[in-house]
């Protein structure tokens, strides 16, 4: 029986996070190697779709890490990502995604020490959580009734449609 070896998804920011994993890996501080990096130029730029894309694609775990705020090359992206983080958090769950897989962070450039660390963290997170299945579709709402068949409980209809017809 093999073990679980869990793959990761990483959208880091080209300044900051993308530089401090390249330290990471020149310093050769221990990490996981199951972690596929995808070089974005800012945090901010990482659309949800391509987070929902990553795993529905396969991703057990996805990453988005970016300059701390305060310090973006392009002056408020990390404050965009920050913004949509919770309610991309939110949606993951109503797709059914844990919300241990999902995670933001920010990392300097100098900062190889805690990438290796969060790295090896979020791979241990996932492989206690499993494999992850792929999301369920969200179900579509029935469609709503135009007003003129909505009927009130004494079964005439409401009062804005029989105003209309009057």
């Amino acid at each position: 029986m093999s073990t679980f070896e869990p793959k990761i998804m990483a959208f880091l920011c080209n300044w900051c996070s993308y530089v401090a994993a390249d330290a990471a890996g020149v310093s050769r501080f221990t990490q996981q190697y199951n972690v596929r990096v995808v070089r974005v130029f800012c945090s901010g730029m990482v659309d949800p779709g391509y987070v929902i894309k990553a795993f529905e694609s396969g991703a057990d775990g996805v990453l988005v890490a970016g300059c701390f705020p305060g310090d973006c090359h392009y002056i408020s992206g990390n404050i965009k990502a920050m913004r949509r983080a919770p309610l991309l958090s939110k949606l993951l769950v109503e797709l059914g995604v844990e919300k241990e897989r999902f995670r933001l962070e920010w990392i300097a450039a100098s900062d190889s020490v805690p990438y290796a660390r969060i790295m090896n963290e979020m791979c241990d997170t996932i492989r206690k959580l499993g494999p992850y299945g792929k999301p369920r579709k969200p179900t579509i709402a029935a469609p709503v009734p135009a007003a003129a068949e909505i009927q009130t409980e004494t079964g005439s209809e409401c009062c804005c449609c029989a105003e209309a017809e009057s």
